[in-house]
């Protein structure tokens, strides 16, 4: 039995989160913490912000644990906070999610998401309903703190050099999805020296400017703006500001991977190491040996890559979504230092954004969805792993087979009836070759199990 998915926990306001659920939710956090711990909590802008928090403060502090509110803020905001001044964290926060829907994402005291196999205890006490239930003398307090997200951007105006960024001269367009990232981006962008046109800057949990999920469907007016030609750099962050997408200076849109690629191209040095998941692309494997530094792969998700990066001590890390994670920061997905580290890459480099993704390998991508019933996808699995066992592969996550110049990751996903195909190749002609044999064969696997 699970609560958490690959980023938290996750429902739709009404039905799966309801106040009894939450108050639940909170009471098992409680139970597995220490009395008297101090709990760092903050929330994105979602309309369902305030009933999710008090319903989850309410369950915390009838355990005897103390609650830190900052208020609303940026997940990495929250993760600092909870690892300079607490000794675990909540995030009130369904990321990228349609606005009915809201999460709580727990953050250990270092500032990192928990591991699954702490998740799981959680879990157990909450599955079981064993709840610490203190006397009346014992219940939690509440304190307000409205510092976090300066101290936030204080902490990564420290880490970028803000001086190149100033004599720069940088006209920027920034959308924050009308997201938690209201109350710091535009303002770091400020004291970086940026000149701002602010897109869906407001903080209105219905996301009426456009879909939370920075998706290039949802990003008309910005890439509009771009297309103008009179801004070097297109900036938007997800709900929550833990990934960044960038538009170039013509308008196109610059897929994740090709930002982890440009910073990795950036940063890395000889023996370093570079986390991410099998899903990412080849031309991080391409950059790192021109680097003489070597790639790890993991599953899916950024709590495994950021732990993967702790116990490796790995220079860089991230996701092929827009998430990158700066060890130097913290260990967790950062959009708002992402947005820095790439503004100070142009600045230093005296580069265009297309000019430093002309320096990328080039490949091709592609991703696709399969059905497949919940009850089939063990047996779809094994069936893959025996079918393609003779080839070159790996099953971290999935079934990965790799080709010269091309692969094809074959998992199922975690919260739909599914299976994701994601596929890669040197050439157009190549992708589509390998994503028609694969999803072909997948579709006989599903039918035969």
């Amino acid at each position: 039995m699970k609560l958490f998915g690959t980023n938290g926990i996750r429902g739709v306001i009404g039905e799966e989160f309801t106040p009894e659920f939450l108050a639940r939710i909170g009471m098992a956090i409680g139970s597995y913490l220490n009395i008297g711990a101090n709990v760092v909590l903050g929330s994105d802008t979602r309309v369902s912000g305030d009933m999710v928090k008090n319903a989850v403060v309410s369950g915390l502090l009838a355990t005897g644990v103390n609650v830190i509110d900052i208020g609303t803020a940026p997940t990495p905001a929250i993760q600092l906070y909870t690892k300079n001044h607490g000794d675990f964290g909540v995030a009130i926060t369904a990321s990228h999610n349609p606005p009915e829907f809201n999460g709580v994402k727990v953050i250990g005291g270092d500032g990192t998401e928990l591991p699954r196999e702490e998740e799981e205890r959680i879990e157990k006490i909450f599955f079981s309903e064993k709840f610490r239930r203190v006397k009346w003398g014992e219940v939690g307090k509440i304190k307000a703190k409205k510092d976090a997200n300066e101290e936030y951007i204080r902490r990564i105006l420290s880490l970028v050099d803000a001086e190149k960024i100033r004599a720069a001269g940088f006209n920027v367009v920034i959308d924050c999805a009308n997201g938690a990232s209201c109350f710091t981006s535009p303002y770091l962008l400020e004291m970086l020296g940026v000149r701002v046109v602010s897109l869906n800057c407001q903080p209105d949990g219905r996301f009426p400017g456009h879909e939370s999920e920075p998706k290039p469907e949802n990003l008309g007016d910005i890439i509009s703006f771009m297309k103008s030609g009179e801004f070097d750099l297109g900036i938007v962050h997800d709900g929550d500001a833990d990934r960044v997408i960038f538009i170039d200076e013509r308008g196109n849109f610059i897929t994740g991977d090709k930002s982890l690629a440009i910073v990795a191209n950036y940063i890395l040095k000889e023996g370093d190491l570079l986390v991410t998941p099998v899903s990412s692309s080849m031309a991080l494997e391409d950059i790192a040996r021109k680097r003489g530094a070597k790639v790890i792969y993991t599953k899916v998700g950024a709590p495994i890559v950021a732990r993967k990066m702790i116990e490796t001590r790995a220079r860089f890390g991230g996701e092929e979504n827009g998430g990158m994670i700066f060890p130097e920061m913290q260990y967790c997905r950062d959009g708002a230092m992402g947005m820095a580290k790439m503004l100070e890459i142009m600045a230093k480099t005296r580069k265009k954004m297309s000019e430093l993704v002309a320096e990328l390998p080039v490949y091709y991508q592609k991703k696709v969805s399969v059905p497949c019933p919940n009850e089939k996808k063990e047996r779809v699995l094994e069936g893959l792993k025996n079918r393609y066992s003779g080839e070159n592969v790996l099953t971290i996550d999935g079934v990965k087979i790799m080709g010269d110049g091309w692969w094809v990751l074959i998992r199922p996903s975690g919260t739909e009836p599914i299976y994701r195909i994601y596929a890669e190749a040197r050439s157009e002609e190549k992708l589509a070759e390998i994503l028609e044999r694969y999803e072909r064969e997948l579709r006989e696997v599903i039918a035969i199990v």
